[in-house]
């Protein structure tokens, strides 16, 4: 009998350069983000996904400042402002096959759990907790965007390929119009963050840069 592998963990991601404008991918559909019909999600911005990253370097230093942009253009609009966060110390019944691929994660401690202070949610935010990939997975999300009058999310954080493109492929399936937030997004590489970039625009949203969806937003 082979022996069995080790759970995997996140991996230190190298540094590496955010998409420009010029270099994003034709997205098939054509909608138009409207300030009235949209919400903002911030997805999985914890201290523990973060330090993944090589610190006050590319790409994290500017997917914090343009997440901040974001949030702060959404919050002059009116948009509700959702977030995402796993709990520390998960119960593998609740963590469930992600515990074979990716460990136990994080602990509950000051270290893993908490979503980094420049982007810490502000009162009237609404945090949602994490259970899988998708953000709409076990939470009210689409409850609550359909409450305010919601049938579009910006989708912004980490990880791109992971939980981000799970979120936006069943926002699609949901009739919730998706856009994809390219520079306020991170990956594990950027090789990863561009075909996240690509299915998205080929199969699912819109992807735009941070500026074209706050002009959109203004």
């Amino acid at each position: 009998m082979s022996a069995v592998a080790a759970p995997r963990r996140l991996p230190s991601i190298a540094p590496y350069a955010l998409p420009g404008e010029d270099e994003l991918p034709p997205s098939r559909a054509d909608w138009v983000l409207a300030p009235d019909r949209a919400a903002l999600l911030v997805h999985d911005m914890q201290r523990y996904f973060v330090d993944a990253f090589t610190p006050d370097a590319e790409p994290i230093a500017g997917i914090v400042r343009n997440i901040a942009a974001l949030t702060e253009a959404a919050r002059a609009r009116g948009l509700p402002i959702f977030y995402t966060a796993q709990n520390g110390d998960q119960d593998r019944r609740d963590r469930g096959l992600q515990a074979d691929l990716w460990g136990p994660g994080m602990r509950h401690v000051a270290e893993h759990q908490p979503i980094v202070d420049p982007l810490a949610p502000q009162p009237g935010d609404i945090v949602l907790v994490k259970h899988r990939y998708s953000a709409f997975q076990r939470s009210n999300l689409e409850t609550l965007m359909r409450a305010r009058g919601r049938d579009q999310l910006v989708i912004c954080g980490v990880y791109a390929h992971i939980g981000c493109l799970a979120t936006a492929s069943e926002a699609f399936q949901r009739d919730i119009h998706p856009f994809f937030a390219a520079d306020a997004l991170g990956d594990f590489s950027r090789g990863w963050h561009d075909k996240a970039l690509a299915l998205v625009a080929n199969c699912s949203g819109v992807v735009r840069s941070t500026r074209q969806l706050i002009e959109a937003l203004s």
